[in-house]
């Protein structure tokens, strides 16, 4: 059975890595730098929930994921608010969608702990 958190993460994480080229090529060399290691971070964190060693290990890890998810989406909002960078909307919807159900999970297994 597919795990949609893991699947939705190497789907941002590629789309990530394509929109930093991009921005490598127009020479946005920090806020690249910046977005590809907090995009690609998120999927880590969740991978890595995958072996927890115990619920409270889990549940750090996808807390971990989600600071990531927030500062990816911070960095997007810069790129969208700046008219000398491209824009890639479907980034921000992608991101939305991973951070609903990142965040269910965290709820659900913060209430199930014990």
């Amino acid at each position: 059975m597919k795990n949609p958190a893991v699947e939705k993460s190497i789907e941002l994480a590629l789309l990530i890595i394509e929109y930093c080229e991009i921005l490598e090529k127009e020479r946005k060399f920090v806020v690249s730098k910046q977005l590809l290691k907090s995009g690609t971070s998120i999927g880590a964190n969740i991978h890595e929930a995958q072996n927890a060693e115990s619920k409270s290990d889990f549940i750090h890890k996808i807390k971990i994921a989600t600071k990531e998810l927030e500062e990816t989406k911070y960095w997007l909002i810069l790129c969208e608010r700046t008219e000398s960078y491209p824009t890639d909307l479907m980034l921000r919807k992608k991101l939305e969608e991973l951070g609903l159900i990142l965040y269910k999970i965290l709820s659900t297994s913060i209430k199930n702990r014990r």
